[in-house]
């Protein structure tokens, strides 16, 4: 028997079911990332300013073990850690996932 996916409310600007939004949209912009100051889902940092809590906070090193990035793909839930060690790819379905967000790193995790 197939085992029931958990379903994830992804906030924001989104433009498809695999969390796509009207920032990122590209084949590869695939995840979502919980933000830690309100701990919801949202596709990037400009649709958590867009429509976000207003107060932004990025992920503690020290919290790093906590899930926190959704794969827009299979939706499998992948901890701070996990996704940082991913090699850009999911651990679950083998989506790629955009090597460009590294470049945002310090928008969502402390250095």
């Amino acid at each position: 028997m197939r085992e029931k996916m958990r379903e994830f409310q992804v906030m924001g600007s989104i433009i498809d079911e695999e969390t796509r939004c009207k920032h990122y949209n590209s084949k590869v912009d695939i995840i979502a990332i919980k933000f830690h100051c309100c701990k919801m889902y949202f596709p990037c940092y400009s649709c958590h300013e867009e429509s976000g809590c207003g107060t932004h906070k990025v992920w503690p090193k020290d919290q790093f073990n906590e899930k926190a990035v959704l794969c827009g793909i299979c939706k499998h839930e992948m901890t701070i850690e996990e996704y940082k060690n991913s090699q850009y790819k999911c651990p679950s379905c083998h989506a790629e996932f955009n090597p460009g967000c590294g470049l945002h790193w310090e928008l969502y995790f402390e250095k």
